[in-house]
């Protein structure tokens, strides 16, 4: 029968081998003490079983405040466990509260995060994956090669619908591939969603009439599930493409039902992700997590950016780019979305470490705030990234183009 497998970093103040058997009995078969019904044969067929315990260090301070040990030492170890896919079959809800569910509560571990998932070939072909990935993204916004660049509308709330309508207008007319909404605004007193969405798409729908070049809009549709599946239809009549959703807000399945409806490409914003995975020793690893939502069939998937204004390191931004870019069974892949106080300087080492254009590359000050206007900080991050692929340095390119330059002026020590 298949198994998955997850990967675990723990820390305990126990023997990680007894510590790692409590993880596998109580997220399966077992509790804290034995019970009636709890056979040989049941245990064999349904209990979670420990693959591998890897001992890495033993420290005297624990990763967690106020934890206790006996002996005042603990142990971080990698910890392999596994679950028959008997257990869950393949609802994805009951699997992540296998995989993670009470295990950050109980006393053996005083950290604990997840860092892998390794899942059966047949999860490939009872999920779809994305409906549209790179390729797709590719298709509907008409960018063959390039990094597609993109923007979110600032102020974040507050705007009014004709406000926004001429935003995107301006930037439209500047060469825009992508815009979204910020994942504050939803709908609001002076900005419906159904109102947002005609008067956005009226803009955009004439402009593609007039160029051959119609912009990405992802809508947040985030709300309560019938609310959400009304206002899908509510972008698909208007010709729109995209929707966003804040995933970690909504829920895996809510989630999962959108990208089940398979007509609009779906921008998964991650806002929330920090409480997830911040902590080294507590939470999920994005390896993990972007399996995840892969399987619900996410086509666009945040993952931070290089030099970015939050706390995550270069390091795990480059990895989490590889992360979405690594096959995951035949499905399409996820573009990664590169954000977070991003403008053209950063792409020079983002191209260093990656090597891949496959990215929805989204800067908002660094383009709204252009000191040349918006159409020269549209043009300023389209010149970074041909510079960087021919291998110009940033001081080259600044050379080269003055719209690059005056970025460099502006947000050369940001």
């Amino acid at each position: 029968m298949e198994r998955i497998i997850g990967t675990y970093y723990i820390e305990t103040p126990y023997d990680p081998e007894k510590a790692a058997a409590v993880l596998a009995g109580e997220q399966s078969s077992g509790t804290f003490v034995a019970v009636p019904g709890e056979t040989e044969e049941l245990k064999q067929r349904f209990a979670a079983r420990v693959e591998d315990v890897a001992l890495l260090e033993t420290v005297d301070l624990s990763a967690i405040p106020g934890a206790v040990s006996s002996t005042g030492k603990y142990h971080r170890a990698r910890v392999k466990v596994s679950w028959s896919i008997e257990n869950f079959g393949y609802n994805l809800p009951v699997m992540v509260s296998s995989l993670q569910g009470n295990l950050y509560e109980i006393t053996q571990f005083t950290g604990l995060k997840l860092m892998d998932i390794e899942l059966p070939s047949s999860f490939g072909q009872q999920f779809k994956g994305p409906e549209f990935g790179i390729a797709g993204c590719r298709q509907l916004t008409g960018i063959a090669e390039r990094p597609l660049i993109g923007t979110i509308i600032k102020p974040s709330i507050g705007l009014t619908v004709v406000d926004t309508a001429a935003m995107v207008q301006t930037l439209a007319d500047a060469g825009i591939d992508f815009i979204k909404d910020d994942e504050l605004l939803s709908s609001s007193a002076n900005s419906r969603f159904e109102d947002r969405v005609a008067g956005i798409m009226k803009v955009i729908n004439t402009h593609a009439d007039k160029t051959g070049k119609k912009v990405m809009y992802a809508f947040n549709l985030s709300g309560e599930m019938d609310e959400m599946l009304s206002r899908y239809e509510t972008i698909v009549k208007h010709g729109g493409t995209c929707a966003m959703i804040s995933i970690n807000s909504v829920g895996l399945s809510a989630v999962k039902k959108i990208c089940d409806q398979r007509q609009l490409a779906i921008h998964a914003h991650r806002n929330g992700w920090g409480m997830l995975t911040r902590h080294p020793l507590l939470g999920i690893d994005f390896r993990a997590y972007q399996k995840i939502w892969r399987l619900a069939g996410v086509d666009q998937l945040h993952v931070n950016g290089i030099k970015n204004k939050f706390w995550e390191t270069d390091d795990s931004v480059v990895n989490s780019i590889e992360a979405c870019l690594t096959p995951l069974f035949d499905q399409k892949n996820v573009i990664p979305v590169v954000s977070s106080g991003q403008w053209g300087g950063q792409a020079f080492e983002t191209w260093r470490r990656t090597q891949t254009q496959d990215l929805l590359y989204m800067a908002g000050g660094g383009i709204m705030a252009h000191p040349m206007g918006v159409a020269a900080g549209v043009a300023a991050l389209q010149q970074a990234w041909s510079s960087a692929v021919e291998g110009l340095t940033l001081e080259e390119a600044a050379a080269t183009y003055p719209e690059f330059a005056k970025s460099v002026e502006k947000f050369g020590d940001k």
